[in-house]
C-alpha cells in the first residue's frame, strides 16, 4: 500500500499524453495564453508566456502549440527521472508556486479529498473517501479502544505500548484531518494569492530562488512520505514475523490466534488501514510546512527587491516610488497568505502540541525497557515520525520571524536619505508594518516556535523519569 502511494506521488507520465490526445485542447487554445497556460500547468507542462502570445498572433498557433506540447509530453514520458519535481526547473520556465504543492495534492487525490465536480465518478469517488476516512480514523480509533477493553490481558508490555502510542496519535490524526478537510478552500485561496506573488519574480535571480523553493517543497513532502512509509512497513514486518499482528487492532470477524493464515490476514488488514491513517496524518502534518516554505521563498524575493530600491540610476523618482509601493503590496499579500492559513495551523498544531509529549514518552519507554532489536528499530522510526510532525514547522516559523527582522533592516539600510518626501513617508509606513512579526499561535494561546515545541516535548522525559524512579518497568515485566 505504501509503495503504491509513493509511486503515485512520483510518477504521472500519462497526464501529458492523455491531454495531448484530448480534442478539447484545441478549444482551450481559442481562449488565448492565460487559459492555455493554466491548462498546461494543470498537467505540469510549461510553455513560456511570450511563446504562447506569438502563437496567438499567428495562423499556425494551434498546430505549433500541439507540436510543442507533443514534443514535451514525449520527452517527459521518456525521461527516466522519477524525481523531476524535486529538481529546480530551468530559468526558461515561468515561476509557479502551485508546482510546489503537486505531491501534496496527488496525495490528497489518492486519499479521496479532491472529488470531481460532477458526474457519476463524483459519487464513486466519495465512496472511496468514506473508505479511507472511515477505516483510517473512525474504525481504527474504535478498534484500539475495543482492544483495550476486550483483549487487555492478551497484551505483552511492548505490544501494549506500541498499540497505545499509535492509538493516541490516531485520535489526534482524526481531529487534525477533520480540521484540514473542512478548510481545504483556504489552501486554494492561498494559492490564488501566491499567483500574484509569482508575477513579481522578474529577474533570473528571482526565478532561480523560487524554482529552488518549489523543488524543496516537493522534496520535503517526499521525505515525509518515505519516513512515514518506512515506519508502517518496519512495524508490520517486525511484528508479523514474530507471530503477532503489528498493532493489535480489534477485529470482530477474525481471531488471529487460531491459525497462521488468520494472523497474516489480520496483519495485512491492519497494514492497509494503518496506511490510510498514516497518509492522512502526513497530509495534516505537511501542508503547513509546504506552504510556509513557499511563503518564505516569496519573502526572500521581497527582501532582494527591497535591497535594490533606488539602486538603478536610470529609474526616475516616480519609478522608485512605484517600486516601493509594489513591495508594500507584496508584503501585504504575504501576510494575507499567512492569515488565510492561520486558523488551520492553529487547530492542527494545538492538537499535536497536546499529544507530542505523551506519545514520545510512551515510545521511548517502549524502546528503552521492552523492545527487542527489530521492534526497537520500528519504534525508533515512529519517534522520528512524531518529531517530524512539529519540529520542522516550528523551526521554519522561527526563520519566518527572522525574515521579518531582516526585511525591516533591509528597508532601513536601503538608499533613502536623498529620496523625496513622499518616498520617505511611504518607507516609514512600510518599516512599521515590516516590524510586526508574523507569528502563528497554537489554539490562540501557545506561540508556535522552537521554544514552545521543546517545552511540550520535555514532557516525554518527565514520563520516563517517573517510570524509572517508581520502577514501573520491572513491575510490568
Amino acid at each position: 500500500m505504501s509503495n503504491i502511494y509513493l509511486s503515485i506521488l512520483l510518477i504521472d507520465i500519462h497526464a501529458p499524453r492523455k491531454y495531448l490526445n484530448n480534442n478539447s485542447y484545441l478549444e482551450h487554445c481559442k481562449h488565448g495564453p492565460p487559459n492555455t497556460l493554466r491548462e498546461l500547468n494543470s498537467c505540469h507542462i510549461h510553455l513560456p508566456v511570450d511563446a504562447c502570445q506569438n502563437y496567438c498572433n499567428g495562423s499556425d498557433y494551434k498546430n505549433e502549440a500541439v507540436h510543442k506540447l507533443g514534443a514535451q509530453s514525449t520527452g517527459f514520458a521518456m525521461e527516466s527521472s522519477l524525481f523531476r519535481l524535486i529538481k529546480p526547473a530551468p530559468l526558461t520556465e515561468p515561476v509557479s508556486s502551485r508546482i510546489g504543492c503537486i505531491y501534496m495534492y496527488r496525495a490528497m487525490w489518492l486519499m479521496g479529498w479532491l472529488p470531481p465536480k460532477d458526474g457519476l465518478i463524483r459519487y464513486l469517488y466519495n465512496c472511496w473517501t468514506f473508505v479511507t476516512f472511515g477505516f483510517g480514523t473512525v474504525y481504527l480509533s474504535a478498534g484500539f479502544a475495543m482492544s483495550y477493553v476486550l483483549e487487555f490481558n492478551n497484551f505483552t508490555p511492548d505490544e501494549f505500548l506500541t498499540s497505545l502510542q499509535v492509538a493516541l496519535n490516531v485520535f489526534g490524526t482524526a481531529v487534525k484531518a477533520t480540521i484540514l478537510y473542512r478548510n481545504l478552500w483556504r489552501l486554494t485561496k492561498t494559492e490564488d494569492i501566491m499567483d500574484g506573488l509569482d508575477k513579481r519574480a522578474r529577474s533570473d535571480s528571482d526565478r532561480h530562488k523560487m524554482h529552488i523553493i518549489v523543488a524543496r517543497s516537493n522534496l520535503v513532502f517526499l521525505i515525509f512520505t518515505i519516513v512515514y512509509c518506512v515506519y508502517v512497513g518496519s512495524t508490520f514486518l517486525s511484528y508479523v514475523f514474530s507471530g503477532r499482528p503489528p498493532w493489535s487492532v480489534y477485529n470482530p470477524f477474525l481471531d488471529w490466534h487460531k491459525s497462521t493464515r488468520n494472523l497474516w490476514i489480520q496483519a495485512i488488514f491492519e497494514y492497509i488501514i494503518m496506511s490510510f491513517a498514516v497518509m492522512t496524518d502526513q497530509l495534516a502534518d505537511t501542508y503547513l510546512l509546504v506552504f510556509l516554505i513557499i511563503i518564505r521563498g516569496h519573502f526572500d524575493v521581497l527582501k532582494d527587491h527591497v535591497r535594490n530600491l533606488r539602486m538603478d540610476p536610470d529609474m526616475s523618482e516616480q519609478d522608485n516610488y512605484e517600486e516601493i509601493v509594489n513591495c508594500i503590496k507584496d508584503h501585504k499579500k504575504i501576510k494575507e497568505c499567512c492569515n488565510m492559513l492561520r486558523p488551520v495551523i492553529s487547530g492542527t498544531i494545538f492538537v499535536q502540541f497536546g499529544l507530542i509529549g505523551s506519545v514520545l514518552g510512551l515510545t521511548l519507554i517502549n524502546v528503552f525497557f521492552f523492545s527487542n532489536l527489530w521492534r526497537g528499530l520500528a519504534s525508533f522510526m515512529f519517534v522520528v515520525a512524531v518529531l517530524m510532525e512539529t519540529f520542522p514547522f516550528c523551526y521554519t516559523c522561527n526563520w519566518l520571524l527572522d525574515d521579518c527582522d531582516d526585511l525591516s533592516n533591509a528597508l532601513f539600510q536601503s538608499k533613502w536619505i536623498d529620496a523625496e518626501l513622499r518616498y520617505k513617508s511611504t518607507l516609514t509606513h512600510f518599516m512599521h508594518q515590516a516590524q510586526q512579526p508574523i507569528l502563528f499561535m497554537a489554539g490562540g494561546i501557545i506561540p508556535i516556535t522552537m521554544n514552545s515545541n521543546i517545552s511540550v516535548a520535555k514532557f516525554a522525559f518527565s514520563i520516563i523519569t517517573i517510570v524509572r524512579e517508581m520502577n514501573l518497568a520491572e513491575q510490568f515485566k
